[in-house]
C-alpha cells in the first residue's frame, strides 16, 4: 500500500513522520523498571546507556565528555571545533553565550575561521584517554583526508565522520572525494558514519564497512536547513527506513550488524523511545545536553552548520539551563516535560511495553497519533 499524497497533478509525495508523530503501544506484559537492561555495546565497547553525547562545542568539551563517559555513556569530541583551533577556548565561549543574536553567525564564522592545529587534535584526545573512558571524536568528511592519521595515532577508540549530509558516493570535479570504502577497510578503529535519511543512502554507508550509522542531519534545535535549503527529514520516517536497510544489508552480508544512531530530533526523553521504537540502537543528544549546567554553551547551542562562511545553515539557539549532567541523564527530576531522567524514562517505558532489552523495544506497537500541544 502506497502512502503517496498527491501534491499536485505532475507532483507525488510520501508521506513521512516526525517523532512526535508516533507513540507506544503498552503491551499486556509490564514489568518493573529495575529489571530492565539499558546497555549498549557497539564493536568492543559496552557502556551502560544507549547514549552518545553530540560533537558540537555547545555540548563537548574533554571535560564533559570525560565527565558524560564516567557517567555511562560515549560523548564524542568534535575535532573540527574550538577545542582543536584554540590553547584555551574557555573566554570565546563565554563570548558567543553574551553575543546578540544579531551578531552570532558573523562572529561565529570569525572565530571559527582559526585553523585547525593537530597537536591539539592529540592533546585533547590524550586527556580523554587518560581518563579511561571510549574516546569518541569526530570530524566533517572534508577535514577526514588531512586529519584521521592524527586522530588514529591519537589513541581514538569510535571513529566519527559527521556532516549533515554524508553518501558513500559523493561526486567533486575540484577535488578527490573520500573514499568511504576504502577509507573504512583500511582503518584499524570502528567508524560511525552518517547523516543519512534514506533506506538507499543508508545500504551503501553499511556496505563501506562502518559500525555504525547516524540517522538524520545533526544539529536539530541549532538546525536551519529546512529554511535555507529546504531540505529535512523527518525523524520517525528516516529511522524506519535506514533501520530496514540494516536488515536488507544483514541478509546481504550473512549477518553483519551495523548500529542506527538517531542523530537529531532527540530533544525530550519521550523522542529517545520514540527513536529507538522506530529501530535505533542509540540516540545522539545534542541540545538536550546543552541544557546542563556543565555544558559549555551555557544556555545556548550551535553546530558546525551555523559557522559555514558561505551559507550558514544554522543558527545560536537559545536552550536554557535544566540541571546538571547526571539529573538529565539520571534524574531526578521535578519537571514532567521530558528534559531531565532520560534513562529512567526510556527504563519506564521498556518496563510498561514488557520488554527487558533496549534492542527488544524496536519491536514494540506503535501508532501514528500527531502530538497536539496543550
Amino acid at each position: 500500500m502506497s502512502n503517496e499524497v498527491e501534491i499536485g497533478r505532475g507532483k507525488r509525495g510520501r508521506r513521512a513522520y516526525s517523532l512526535d508523530d508516533i507513540a507506544l503501544v503498552p503491551s499486556r506484559r509490564t514489568r518493573d523498571p529495575e529489571d530492565v537492561n539499558v546497555g549498549w555495546q557497539i564493536d568492543a565497547y559496552h557502556v551502560d546507556i544507549p547514549i552518545m553525547a553530540a560533537p558540537m562545542d555547545s555540548v563537548m568539551s574533554p571535560a564533559t565528555a570525560i565527565e558524560f563517559g564516567k557517567l555511562g555513556g560515549i560523548g564524542v569530541l568534535d575535532l573540527d571545533g574550538l577545542w582543536t583551533r584554540y590553547e584555551d577556548p574557555e573566554p570565546l565561549l563565554e563570548e558567543i553565550a553574551a553575543l546578540r543574536d544579531e551578531d552570532s553567525i558573523a562572529r561565529l564564522q570569525q572565530i571559527y575561521s582559526e585553523p585547525i592545529k593537530s597537536e591539539l587534535i592529540t592533546a585533547r584526545l590524550q586527556e580523554i584517554r587518560e581518563s579511561g573512558v571510549v574516546v569518541a571524536g569526530k570530524l566533517s568528511p572534508q577535514r577526514t583526508q588531512q586529519y584521521w592519521r592524527t586522530v588514529v595515532e591519537a589513541g581514538v577508540d569510535l571513529f566519527v565522520i559527521r556532516g549533515t549530509t554524508v553518501s558513500a558516493e559523493h561526486v567533486s570535479s575540484r577535488r578527490e572525494p573520500l573514499n568511504l570504502k576504502r577509507f573504512i577497510y583500511e582503518l584499524d578503529v570502528p567508524v560511525i558514519v552518517g547523516g543519512v535519511s534514506t533506506d538507499t543512502a543508508a545500504l551503501h554507508l553499511m556496505r563501506t564497512g562502518a559500525a555504525g550509522v547516524l540517522v538524520g542531519f545533526g544539529g536539530g534545535a541549532a538546525h536551519a536547513t529546512r529554511r535555507s535549503l529546504g531540505v529535512h527529514a523527518p525523524m520517525a520516517t528516516a529511522i524506519a527506513d535506514v533501520a530496514a536497510a540494516r536488515r536488507d544489508y544483514m541478509d546481504e552480508s550473512g549477518g553483519r550488524y551495523v548500529h542506527v544512531i538517531a542523530d537529531g530530533g532527540v530533544g525530550r526523553s519521550g523522542d529517545l523511545t520514540r527513536a529507538i521504537a522506530c529501530g535505533a540502537d542509540a540516540v545522539m543528544l545534542g541540545a538536550a545536553l546543552a541544557r546542563a549546567e556543565e555544558a559549555p554553551g551555557k544556555g545556548w547551542h550551535w553546530g558546525s552548520e551555523a559557522t559555514n562562511p558561505e551559507l550558514p545553515r544554522g543558527h545560536r539557539a537559545g536552550v536554557g539551563t535544566v540541571g546538571t549532567m547526571r539529573e538529565i541523564l539520571y534524574g531526578p527530576s521535578a519537571r514532567a516535560d521530558g528534559s531531565l531522567n532520560f534513562v529512567g524514562a526510556l527504563k519506564r517505558t521498556m518496563a510498561s511495553t514488557g520488554f527487558s532489552e533496549v534492542k527488544d523495544l524496536q519491536r514494540v506497537e506503535v501508532v501514528v497519533s500527531p502530538y497536539q500541544p496543550s
